[in-house]
């Protein structure tokens, strides 16, 4: 037996060679490990660093179900070799393991970061063998005693986070005991086990459509933290269920049983598995959040939109709502360079006479629009010491597009069954056709050079399904290769044009994922067009992508008090300022309140880049009558509350201000009249808000 303890970033992980030669990872936790803690009546056997699923071999021991655990060959695999290395990154481990039978080679890669306790993992895939192997399922990480630390039953400590979202419903949190989700203990400990699973699992093109591809689970009793993220813009799962007397965590892409995935490998040939990150901090949700948000911005392509936080204006939202004109837009962009704008989008409608739903796919200029063209508003904007920008919808092509009859065939397109796949009268375009990319680099390389746009609003509203069967063993492979293409394509736009901007929007946040995020600067988080629900969208965002991605819709209403209006700028002011609304139609102190919004904000966003964030009421949720974020950067914080009805008074404590003689101030708006309290001794801010649907901005300095 041979055991390997490293510590590294905060996280002690331990690995063990067993005297059958079979490796196991024993511990990857902030908590140190404690041996005894391992027991089960099953030993070591359930501690497999990888689970992989090929077709044909048994599966011995436990009511498994439809759970990734003795899986075969993943339950006979034997260690081969194991790396300890130093990069550019930090350090990196890679555990090579290997099944006889089949010839099947896994590397399990754990790449560390220096300065956050998060490793991004992934699994290599090789066929040693003779034989061609179906690969059914491969894991990216899995990790067997999540809940060994402690000595209260798993469903008295242990407690699930999952971020739910759905269209203008994005974001939602929820946290549940392992008994809320059916994994109640129900016989001894060290014997747990059942056919039970607990799941969150995307199948489709909208990574994001009913959960954000991460979770979180803590250990109430042992005061630690283990929180993950999946980096895949297209199916993935993972799972969280009982094994041979412990719990397991597992995370993957796609998969047979859940997403019509499979692989035929070729010997000789690899596959890679979705890289996903997981960390763990002694601590709480908040802590988790902050080491997520450093690796958030470790990974990210480097670009300049992050460090300057350049506020947009865009004529969609509560404004001209897809149906622009050169008439229309001339005084939207004297308002907007009045109120302080950098860039200024013009969404959808801009490429039709008339109705474009189904006619997209050209993206050239309607004349009836703008009868001197697109670039006669994108030079007016420019003029204006703004950046112009357009709507586009790249991957997808309306089913009355000229191009379908005359250019296209059925390879440019998704098909199952023999069919084209359709969904709200569009095509899903495949982007691992040749033809497909060199369109779309045509269209994204016209605007650029005859617009001189240098912001796209890069949108996708559509979901076509488990994939496409064209040159592919499944039709979950066609839809990978597709993702995995168009990530490769999204490169290439930005090594020709590395200043450009391109947001990442889904129907607002249906993709809000960092295989996206990691190439994206910017994120559409919502449709949503209630300000007054928006508030707690815009509070839960940096727990799901950093602060400086995090685009917010701003729009003060033409009939909305100045309150309203103060409300509207607050949603957006730690974070990214999605500016619309009718701002030439608002009345003179509306448009001053939201031109002031914009001064605080270009102050104060050299630290927003660099912050983190923290919840003095916790996440919020829709029924709420208080919200609040904070974002703390060194020793200043800023801190955004939301009052929408029930009580006029709200106590937010702010933990890490507890004995601090810190100063408080509001920075927005300066006609602010509401009173508040700080308590150095509690580290509470008490505010009181006499009026329904009232926000402030406050900064918070100390030494």
């Amino acid at each position: 037996m041979k055991r390997i303890n490293i510590f590294e970033n905060g996280i002690n992980f331990v690995l063990e060679i067993t005297d059958d030669n079979e490796a196991k990872l024993l511990h990857f936790s902030a908590l140190p490990f404690d041996e005894a803690k391992t027991a089960s009546y099953m030993g070591l056997r359930t501690f497999r660093p990888v689970e992989i699923q090929a077709s044909g071999i048994d599966r011995p021991d436990e009511r498994h179900g439809n759970k990734y655990i003795v899986t075969a060959p993943g339950w006979r695999m034997k260690f081969k070799d194991f790396k300890d290395v130093n990069n550019d990154l930090g350090r990196k481990l890679e555990l090579t393991t290997i099944d006889e039978g089949t010839g099947l080679e896994a590397v399990s890669h754990y790449q560390f970061y220096t300065g956050t306790s998060v490793v991004r993992c992934w699994t290599t895939l090789t066929n040693r063998g003779d034989e061609v192997q179906t690969i059914e399922y491969m894991s990216s990480f899995a990790l067997t005693g999540v809940e060994k630390e402690g000595l209260l039953k798993p469903e008295d400590k242990m407690k699930i986070w999952v971020c739910h979202n759905s269209w203008q419903r994005e974001l939602q949190w929820q946290s549940y005991s392992l008994e809320q989700v059916g994994l109640a203990t129900s016989t001894k400990p060290t014997e747990q086990r059942s056919s039970k699973v607990f799941a969150c699992t995307n199948v489709g093109n909208w990574s994001a459509k009913e959960y954000i591809p991460m979770g979180v689970l803590e250990n109430t009793e042992a005061g630690s933290v283990l929180f993950w993220q999946i980096e895949q813009n297209g199916s993935w799962h993972w799972e969280l269920s009982d094994v041979g007397g412990h719990f397991y965590l597992q995370l993957s892409g796609p998969s047979e049983i859940e997403s019509h995935w499979f692989k035929n490998l070729a010997p000789g040939e690899t596959i890679e598995s979705v890289k996903c990150a997981v960390g763990s901090v002694e601590g709480d949700f908040d802590k988790a959040m902050g080491e997520l948000t450093k690796y958030r911005r470790k990974i990210r392509r480097k670009n300049r939109d992050n460090q300057r936080l350049a506020v947009i204006f865009n004529d969609y939202m509560n404004c001209l709502w897809g149906d622009p004109t050169a008439e229309k837009e001339f005084p939207l962009v004297d308002a907007a360079a009045e109120a302080g704008c950098e860039y200024f989008c013009i969404d959808a409608g801009w490429y039709a006479d008339g109705f474009w739903w189904d006619e997209v796919g050209e993206w050239k200029e309607s004349r009836r629009r703008f009868p001197n063209g697109v670039k006669e508003v994108a030079d007016y904007i420019r003029k204006k010491g703004m950046i112009p920008g357009v709507w586009l919808e790249i991957e997808v092509m309306g089913i009355n597009c000229p191009m379908v009859e005359n250019v296209c065939d059925d390879s440019w397109f998704f098909t199952r069954h023999g069919k084209r796949v359709y969904d709200r009268s569009r095509y899903q375009l495949d982007f691992r056709n040749p033809k497909v990319r060199a369109h779309a680099d045509e269209v994204i390389d016209r605007v650029v050079s005859e617009y001189g746009v240098g912001y796209i609003k890069m949108d996708y509203n559509i979901e076509p399904g488990i994939g496409t069967e064209q040159n592919c063993d499944s039709v979950g492979e066609g839809l990978w290769g597709h993702e995995k293409a168009y990530l490769e394509w999204l490169d290439g736009v930005f090594a020709r044009h590395p200043d450009l901007i391109i947001e990442n929007c889904s129907s607002g946040g249906l993709r809000m994922d960092y295989a996206m995020l990691s190439r994206y600067s910017i994120q559409s988080t919502s449709d949503q067009d209630d300000y007054r629900k928006y508030c707690t969208i815009a509070a839960n965002s940096p727990a799901a992508l950093c602060p400086e991605q995090s685009a917010i819709w701003a729009y003060p209403m033409t009939s909305g008090d100045k309150e309203a209006v103060v409300f509207n700028m607050v949603n957006a002011m730690l974070l990214r300022i999605h500016q619309s609304g009718h701002l030439g139609n608002i009345d003179p102190e509306s448009k001053a309140l939201v031109k002031e919004a914009i001064g605080v904000y270009k102050k104060i966003r050299t630290d927003i880049k660099e912050a983190v964030p923290f919840w003095s009421l916790g996440l919020s949720k829709f029924s709420d009558d208080w919200v609040s974020l904070g974002l703390r950067n060194g020793n200043k914080a800023y801190l955004a509350v939301w009052r929408r009805e029930g009580s006029d008074t709200c106590v937010l404590p702010i933990d890490f201000l507890k004995g601090v003689n810190a100063k408080v101030k509001c920075i927005y708006p300066s006609f602010n009249e509401a009173p508040f309290e700080f308590s150095p001794a509690t580290g509470d801010l008490t505010v009181k808000f006499d009026k329904t649907f009232m926000a402030r901005l406050f900064e918070i300095d100390w030494e």
